[in-house]
């Protein structure tokens, strides 16, 4: 009994707790811009499956929480499925008093910006969290001064010097060597271009990051970039850095845009032939990972719910059918050719993005647990 109560305290409570902000406040962006337009919806719910607790607005919208909590959904009226799709034999597509009020029935444009608001919201949630912690607690830096340069390195090859100050790594401004180490460290195996400055005039390396696998502070394996370079610092050299409003604002569009990049770049490795399968996480390690992050505290658990709400909201965005990306597709295409495709199509679409979905989530869910308990790939 006491294993189960520290398991549900220490794994299940700060996953789902992360989880339901990042879920409703993706589903409230599609909910308010969704009645902004002027929508009839059916229900708003967190999780799938069920329905455990619940309660119906004054508008007719069913709030309620599900028994599966691996998301949530908005569901509009006369659709066939929380996927938007619509439903022929709904009785609703037939009353002309909610006619003006159907989602399938707005403009293209109106549906966009619905299907859009979903992944607008988790990266202004990301925008929010990481500003306000800047504002709020600044960062710690040390100079971003190379030390030392390993003999027959990857700095060494490319021409890093003792002394070299780090300017830039691939246009992001470095303000310590934090960052340096950071963008480094997220380009395993990748081309990076590299500004610094030494004896007053600045130059420009370029090298690849050599693949290292390492463990973290939790025991977990880690793929990064290393090229060799060292700095030697001490108390005296680290500084508290807090950046004015205006200031922040800048940083935190960097950061972002830096995460996006990243993300990117590791899904399009896949494509290549680089990619680490045992960095895709499912919900058994995201729940881990949660579980370690609190023992941080809530200050570090808020920023792991900050890069999961921006990497959720990039995810969504893929063009899969069944996700909103799927989604602003098919309206894509209907503003090109001045129709909308046929429910059979849409239908077809929604069924092959089910099953790429599903076999993700169990490919992921099967690399959480088999491949990571019994060390298979490694």
């Amino acid at each position: 009994m006491f294993d189960f109560a520290a398991w549900l305290l220490s794994y299940v409570i700060p996953f789902l707790a992360v989880l339901t902000v990042i879920v409703f406040v993706h589903e409230m962006g599609h909910y308010l811009v969704a009645r902004w337009n002027g929508v009839a919806i059916q229900a708003f719910s967190i999780g799938f499956g069920r329905e455990l607790v619940g309660w119906t607005d004054k508008h007719g919208t069913r709030w309620k929480l599900s028994a599966i909590p691996l998301g949530g959904y908005v569901r509009f009226v006369g659709d066939m499925n929380p996927a938007s799709v619509p439903d022929p034999d709904s009785p609703e597509l037939k009353n002309p008093e909610l006619a003006p009020h159907l989602f399938v029935n707005k403009t293209v444009w109106q549906r966009i910006a619905v299907v859009a608001a979903g992944p607008i919201a988790n990266i202004i949630l990301t925008f929010v969290i990481l500003y306000a912690l800047l504002l709020g607690y600044g960062r710690y830096t040390v100079p971003a001064v190379v030390e030392d340069v390993i003999a027959g390195s990857v700095a060494e090859a490319a021409g890093f010097e003792p002394g070299d100050k780090i300017l830039s790594v691939d246009g992001y401004v470095v303000r310590g060597f934090e960052d340096f180490q950071r963008y480094v460290a997220t380009s395993p195996a990748r081309q990076v271009s590299i500004d610094i400055e030494r004896g007053g005039s600045e130059r420009t390396l370029t090298l690849t990051p050599e693949p290292v696998v390492i463990q973290d502070r939790f025991g977990n394996d880690q793929r990064i970039g290393r090229i060799g370079v060292s700095s030697n610092f001490d108390d005296a050299d680290v500084e508290l850095y807090r950046p004015g409003p205006i200031e922040a604002v800048g940083m935190t569009v960097e950061e972002i845009r830096f995460i996006v990049q990243r993300t990117g770049a590791f899904l399009g490795d896949f494509f290549v032939g680089r990619g680490d399968v045992e960095q895709l996480s499912g919900p058994v390690k995201v729940a881990k990972v949660s579980k370690e992050v609190a023992t941080l505290g809530v200050i570090a658990l808020i920023n792991l719910m900050a890069l999961l709400s921006l990497n959720i909201g990039i995810f969504n965005l893929l063009p899969v059918p069944m996700l909103d990306g799927g989604h602003l597709l098919y309206y894509l295409i209907e503003a090109v050719r001045g129709r909308p495709l046929s429910l059979r199509v849409q239908e077809i679409g929604f069924r092959f993005g089910f099953a790429l979905v599903l076999a993700l989530m169990v490919f992921t869910l099967f690399n959480d647990t088999v491949f990571d308990h019994f060390g298979i790939l490694r």
